[in-house]
């Protein structure tokens, strides 16, 4: 089992960067794909961008795309997504989410691979 605690959200103005962290407590954080996710008001959580146990296979969807950057530090225990020119549809809160195992063949996408979660942080993005 391990609990996640995001950290690093804010507001920015558009064309901002933010820098989110989740840091995991417990065992076996290496054994965890690990991923982000956000829900902005009315609308359903959405994946963000993954990564597998050992940080080579990325996942992202086509919004963030060349925008985010995902990274993971397996002795820290630690997960990090990098926003760089961001955009008002950014503005949601994040999540940080983890199951232990491996991404399907469709990639890591899917939330109901996810079965361990964090509280969010708040992203808003200003114009």
């Amino acid at each position: 089992q391990v609990q996640l605690v995001e950290s690093g959200g804010g507001t920015v103005q558009v064309g901002g960067s933010l820098r989110l962290s989740c840091t995991a407590s417990g065992r076996s954080f290496s054994r965890y794909t690990m991923g982000w996710f956000r829900q902005a008001p009315g609308k359903s959580r959405e994946f963000v961008a993954g990564i597998s146990r050992d940080g080579m296979n990325i996942y992202y969807i086509g919004s963030t795309l060349g925008r985010f950057t995902i990274s993971r530090q397996n002795a820290r225990k630690k997960v990090s997504l990098q926003m760089d020119n961001l955009k008002s549809e950014d503005t949601a809160r994040y999540y940080c989410a983890g199951f232990e195992g491996y991404c399907s063949s469709d990639g890591c996408y899917d939330r109901r691979l996810y079965d361990h979660w964090g509280q969010g942080t708040q992203v808003t993005i200003s114009s």
